[in-house]
């Protein structure tokens, strides 16, 4: 186990309803009464960084628990459906994480520890989940089945901070992001009314209303942690033509999520998140998604949830290889770039790269559309030194053209022969777009689509 650092510390259980509870961690001595239904709490003082492991004591009326082996670090939550579920091989149906072989051998890291939750719905709150704690080796990583992008997340920051890491994987494949929401979050975000009151198992949208959350979030209430990272809403995507739930309110839906979860856990927890990966859903999964535009209107309300204090995105377009295939086998890229987001914006670290350029704004020049970015980095370049891709450009009549687009110094020149007067450019707004345009840290820039006027 590794407690969070920093921080006054949880420790809960159950017992006869009035026995005397005392608590024994790390030279703190704390002593309570269980309630009338038998649960019982104690808040430890915050804890110092530690890698020498502890042992702790929970004594009641006749019995005594010794917890040993606790270490004291950063623990994070990773939560979201099958692309952050993925283990580093066998995951059926699936093709193994690039490179998993070498990651599992030298995935001998004791001061990492794993913990699985198993998969539980629930109409109510429930009381506990199931799972334990794990010292990582390449079996443990290998049989837990644990997330890839967590470990590779978790492994970078231990070796950069030099402390223990604990990692805690509550994830489930093909689970939209309502399921994982508090219910009363939900009532908190106007557009999202239709969500609120909803009776215990009731499903809205097609969709059962925190369900997930009452089974495999909650219980871990009030459990220190640091942040979370989340990658989820492929569901979402693949629902959007049956039921309200693709792009029109998900960045609302995140909103609700995030706040929810950080009012449980009662602090302003980090929350870093992945934007979907590129992937042919209108191709391969034509009943589900219609038009190649669905994913990059998700884009849009992945990259929109930016306005939540406190989180970050991590962009993949340039991460994929297969088009056709919804997991990405590049899950290592994707946890070190959730862990420079975290050791840049929680940790403080100086000099690392974390955004790709962001479109700031349009300016038309007679027939050419002068792009600005911000989060430019060292300067915008394309990533194979050929002509800029995935640029179109529009005039008033909304007909899309491919645009010519070049790099001038801060800005990106777009224009087509076809389009006389420009109003509005778009910048990968295709599912399949896997664009060149990136800064010279070798962050891809965000698709966007600017604003007609």
């Amino acid at each position: 186990m590794v407690l969070q650092a920093g921080q006054p510390v949880a420790i809960w259980g159950r017992a006869d309803a009035g026995e005397k509870v005392t608590v024994r961690l790390a030279g703190q001595t704390l002593r309570t009464k269980a309630t009338a239904d038998g649960r019982w709490k104690v808040m430890l003082k915050p804890l110092k960084p530690s890698a020498a492991p502890l042992n702790m004591t929970a004594a009641g009326k006749d019995n005594r628990l010794t917890v040993s082996d606790i270490l004291i670090g950063e623990v994070w939550l990773a939560s979201g459906q099958s692309n952050m579920e993925k283990p580093f091989r066998n995951q059926p149906g699936q093709k193994d994480v690039l490179n998993a072989e070498t990651e599992l051998a030298a995935a001998n890291a004791p001061q990492i520890r794993l913990f699985k939750v198993k998969k539980a719905r629930s109409t109510t709150p429930a009381a506990d989940v199931e799972g334990q704690w794990v010292i990582t080796t390449p079996e443990t990583l290998d049989a837990s089945r644990f997330s890839a992008v967590a470990y590779v997340f978790g492994k970078r920051l231990h070796t950069t901070l030099n402390t223990p890491v604990g990692l805690i994987d509550s994830t489930w494949g093909g689970t939209r992001i309502e399921p994982w929401t508090a219910p009363e979050s939900m009532a908190a975000v106007p557009t999202l009314k239709r969500y609120a009151d909803v009776k215990p198992g009731q499903k809205v949208d097609g969709s059962d209303v925190s369900g997930l959350y009452n089974g495999m979030i909650s219980p871990l209430v009030p459990f220190g942690l640091k942040g979370v990272i989340w990658y989820q809403g492929e569901s979402n995507l693949m629902t959007a033509g049956e039921f309200p739930g693709g792009a029109a309110d998900y960045t609302d839906k995140m909103e609700a999520l995030i706040g929810g979860w950080r009012r449980v856990f009662g602090q302003d927890l980090a929350f870093y998140y992945v934007q979907l990966a590129p992937h042919l859903y209108h191709v391969v999964r034509p009943a589900q998604v219609v038009s190649p535009e669905a994913l990059p209107q998700l884009w849009a309300a992945q990259t929109a949830a930016l306005r939540i204090p406190h989180t970050g995105m991590v962009v993949t377009t340039d991460l994929v290889d297969d088009l056709s295939d919804i997991h990405p086998r590049d899950k290592v890229t994707v946890g070190q770039r959730l862990a420079n987001l975290a050791l840049s914006k929680t940790y403080g670290q100086k000099g690392l790269a974390i955004n790709g350029p962001k479109f700031r704004d349009l300016r038309i020049e007679n027939d050419k559309a002068l792009i600005r970015f911000d989060d430019m980095g060292g300067g915008l370049v394309a990533r194979d030194a050929k002509p800029l891709t995935w640029f179109q450009i529009s005039g008033a009549d909304g007909v899309w053209w491919p645009a010519t687009a070049t790099i001038a110094a801060d800005t990106v020149i777009a224009s087509n022969p076809n389009v006389r007067q420009p109003v509005a450019v778009r910048f990968a707004w295709d599912e399949g777009a896997r664009p060149n345009l990136m800064n010279k840290e070798g962050l891809p820039a965000l698709p966007f689509r600017s604003p007609r006027p």
